[in-house]
């Protein structure tokens, strides 16, 4: 699968078959090109990176570059007056993952297919293609 971080528009809707439908991508302009999604192949959630955040390390207690030894009397990784929660840190953005198998055209006819990877940032509400295998 290629790699790609290219900003696309997407409309949702109903995708699937007949009984098993789920709500999902539906069409993807991608490069000038109608996309017509005809399966869901895969849906999963990514949260970003956050053990790398400075409100990661200061709920953990380290600096990014020394773990602090432990004092007696303290729990591990909190500092004195230090009431930080991950939930009010800020700590868990979210990005919707959707691969999909879409055709090319209105009708996503037999031309081209492909199958897709596409991102749905919760955080800014932006749609991104990153991954293609055509």
């Amino acid at each position: 699968m290629r790699r790609y971080d290219d900003p696309v528009e997407v409309r949702r809707g109903m995708v699937g078959q007949p009984g098993r439908q789920v709500e999902a991508p539906e069409q993807f302009l991608w490069r000038g090109k109608l996309w017509k999604v005809r399966e869901v192949v895969a849906h999963w959630v990514e949260t970003g990176p956050w053990w790398q955040s400075a409100d990661a390390r200061a709920l953990v207690g380290t600096d990014g570059e020394e773990v602090p030894r432990r004092s007696a009397g303290r729990s591990p990784g909190r500092s004195p007056g230090r009431g930080l929660s991950v939930a009010s840190a800020g700590l868990l953005s979210e990005r919707e993952m959707w691969r999909v198998e879409a055709g090319c055209g209105m009708s996503g006819g037999l031309g081209t297919t492909g199958v897709f990877d596409l991102s749905f940032s919760w955080t800014d509400g932006n749609w991104q293609l990153l991954g293609c295998a055509d």
